[in-house]
């Protein structure tokens, strides 16, 4: 009797103590889920704040959204929300593979390590990793707005670590002095531009628009003049018939006057003023309607032109070469054809740079501009190159062109089909 009583209660103490056991699996269980479901959060936002858009997050928080000016104040100081995640990330994926080896050596004795480094990895690779970053991936500013409250209660209560670890910084800053300045880079400002036109967020005339903004500063006045063989001019003490026919024929606002020769323009002349003076019936004599010019070195940059043209409050300049010689002219105009693309009015005659014949085969005017032209094949012009495609043939064929000359350049055909006083006027482009 008093056997069965021993055995009774052994046996009862041998369920209860495997009982115990089993729970105690099942809550170890339970926290390593929890663990790697924290560990999935602090994956998840890291990728998040890395992959938002600062600008749409700012312009939220000046709608008065309360999340955006938080995960805005988080943003800026991006170093210390790191330190946050990768300390939270770091201290649940240690634990939640201390406790899983627990569990597993519990279970399976000296096998459960292997088990445990085997299923951890598994575990936390696919939930912990992976499918949180492609999930906040998608959607990075609506899950950057949804986790900023608890991230930056986990910033605060892990703010000792972020201390130790900001001096940790300095002194990393210190020995490894950074070249990186931190802004955005005109070619990365490009790029985002780029991929806002791909991601149909702009319009490609809007990418366009803002490329041209972007590069305007880059630009000088040697890369958008008329050049002096394209000038239409007068000389000083042409008839007012002759110059009114000039008006008429090309449908010109101003035609520049010259003293002599070409290379002395000493002003320019309006065609307003002009026939103000013959309907006031003040005579024949036309100096007194020239109007003074600016003179600029074809260097100057087009930002400055524009300065200078608002000073003068002038639409036109001569641009001088080195020698003090008229190498072309540029007007407002030319300016804004810049930023916009060409200007044409009613009594501009359209012309077509780049005409498509049929499919990779294209006739291409020498004036053309060679940015463009190299845009269309495929490629970045070299800062030596010429301005024109005119300029980038004779130096191909390292000669004064010809009607029919031929070369190849990367794989594309190019003839030439026109010429026009010693320069290529026309090519046939085969890509």
């Amino acid at each position: 009797m008093i056997f069965v009583k021993f055995y009774v209660k052994e046996r009862s103490g041998a369920i209860f103590a495997r009982r115990l056991i089993m729970d105690s699996y099942v809550g170890l269980s339970l926290v390593i889920i929890l663990l790697i479901a924290f560990s999935a959060f602090f994956s998840a936002t890291e990728t998040a704040y890395t992959s938002i858009n600062r600008i749409r997050i700012k312009n939220l928080a000046k709608d008065g959204n309360k999340k955006a000016k938080l995960v805005d104040r988080l943003s800026d100081n991006y170093d210390r929300l790191l330190s946050t995640i990768l300390i939270g990330n770091n201290i649940v994926n240690i634990l939640s593979s201390s406790l899983a080896t627990v569990l597993f050596t519990g279970l399976l004795g000296n096998a459960g390590v292997t088990v445990s480094t085997v299923v951890m990895t598994v575990l936390v690779l696919i939930f912990g990793e992976i499918t949180p970053k492609n999930v906040a991936k998608e959607s990075p500013e609506k899950f950057a707005l949804a986790v900023s409250k608890p991230i930056s209660f986990f910033a605060v209560i892990l703010t000792p670590f972020n201390y130790l670890f900001g001096l940790w910084k300095k002194l990393i800053d210190r020995i490894i002095k950074s070249d990186d300045g931190g802004g955005i880079t005109e070619e990365e400002l490009i790029t985002i531009v780029d991929e806002a036109e791909s991601g149909g967020e702009i319009d490609p005339e809007e990418r366009d628009l803002i490329k041209s903004a972007i590069e305007f500063n880059d630009r000088e006045v040697e890369d958008i003049l008329t050049p002096r063989i394209d000038v239409c001019a007068v000389e000083l003490g042409t008839d007012r018939s002759e110059i009114i026919d000039t008006f008429l024929d090309t449908g010109y606002s101003r035609l520049p006057v010259f003293k002599d020769t070409i290379d002395n323009i000493i002003g320019v002349i309006h065609q307003k003023d002009l026939f103000h003076q013959m309907q006031k019936g003040t005579g024949e004599k036309i100096d007194d309607i020239i109007s003074p010019v600016n003179y600029i070195l074809p260097s100057m940059s087009v930002s400055d032109l524009i300065k200078t043209l608002q000073k003068s409050k002038n639409h036109f300049a001569v641009v001088v070469d080195e020698y003090g010689g008229t190498e072309g002219i540029v007007t407002l105009e030319d300016v804004l054809e810049e930023l916009v693309g060409e200007i044409w009015d009613e009594h501009d005659k359209f012309v077509e740079n780049f005409k498509k014949l049929s499919d990779g085969v294209y006739e291409v005017l020498g004036s053309s501009d060679l940015e463009d032209f190299m845009e269309l094949i495929g490629e970045e012009p070299d800062e030596d190159d010429p301005n024109t495609v005119s300029g980038w043939v004779m130096e191909k064929l390292a000669r004064m062109p010809e009607l029919g000359d031929r070369f190849e350049h990367n794989g594309h055909k190019v003839m030439v089909t026109g010429m026009e006083n010693r320069r290529v006027a026309k090519i046939k482009l085969i890509i």
